[in-house]
């Protein structure tokens, strides 16, 4: 049996002071965490099983990934790094592969022009090319975007809508029917963060993660809304995701990635110690 993955992501902007990672509610309200640098050797120390690395504001100032980053982060720990944010060319996954890491994640550019997954997994392979889909729940049923039906876990009835720029673009497309494309052209993992839950630490969206699991076969990492260990376990038990993803429980200290490993391991769920 397949391990389940615990994944610590550091949202990463830049400001007067330098690279810091960020960690807001919904996409939103962010607070400062800490050096990224720093927080992946605490997490590389504690036994990840990889780290998440994403330069959150890169698409929307339009401007490139740190690469210098990377590179300090790339030499102090020794589990597989995905980096994502502001990666838009094969040129692009080329350097940063370059920097240090071991895949990348990729939204708003796969949004914006499809064929960009299929060409950066022929270049590289599937197991480097990780699709980020953000999204968060529609109403509107009618909607024209709208191909398949959720029901919500206060029992309403929704679909899920793709956001690109962080959060910021609505681009009426729908988080399942893309799932399915991403796979076919080639991706070998999807990133799956519900804005509706992104820093509530109120429990990850059990519904689209089991949906989105059910309608492609590719492994799903779960994200946005960890908050406490049965959080976790529900990911895997409830919703069968590949891999969890958490921020503000590990960044400010709530718990330890080998704390929440060894909850799973005494309930059953496969995870490397």
């Amino acid at each position: 049996m397949l391990t389940k993955r615990i994944i610590p992501c550091l949202d990463v902007t830049f400001g007067e002071n330098g690279a810091m990672v960020v960690k807001g509610v919904n996409f939103v309200n962010l607070k400062t965490a800490g050096d990224p640098v720093e927080l992946a050797k605490r997490y590389n120390d504690q036994r990840a099983d990889e780290l998440v690395f994403l330069d959150i504001t890169a698409s929307h100032e339009g401007r490139e990934t740190m690469v210098d980053v990377i590179e300090r982060t790339a030499q102090e720990v020794f589990i597989p790094l995905t980096v994502g944010g502001g990666i838009h060319s094969i040129e692009d996954i080329r350097t940063i592969l370059r920097a240090g890491a071991d895949k990348v994640s990729i939204n708003t550019a796969a949004v914006k022009n499809p064929s960009f997954v299929r060409e950066a997994a022929r270049r590289f392979g599937s197991q480097c090319i990780v699709v980020a889909i953000d999204c968060r729940s529609n109403t509107d049923l009618s909607a024209e975007g709208k191909r398949y039906e959720v029901v919500r876990s206060d029992g309403t009835p929704v679909w899920y809508e793709v956001v690109i720029y962080g959060g910021r673009t609505p681009v009426g497309i729908d988080a399942l029917w893309w799932a399915q494309e991403v796979e076919s052209l080639g991706a070998g993992e999807i990133l799956l963060t519900s804005m509706d839950r992104d820093g509530t630490q109120e429990g990850f969206d059990i519904p689209i993660t089991r949906a989105m699991g059910e309608h492609v076969s590719i492994p799903i990492i779960a994200s946005g809304g960890a908050g406490t260990l049965e959080h976790i376990y529900e990911a895997f038990s409830l919703a069968n995701a590949d891999a969890a993803l958490a921020a503000s429980i590990f960044h400010y200290g709530t718990y330890t990635v080998d704390e929440v490993k060894r909850y799973l391991k005494e309930r059953g769920v496969p995870v490397r110690l």
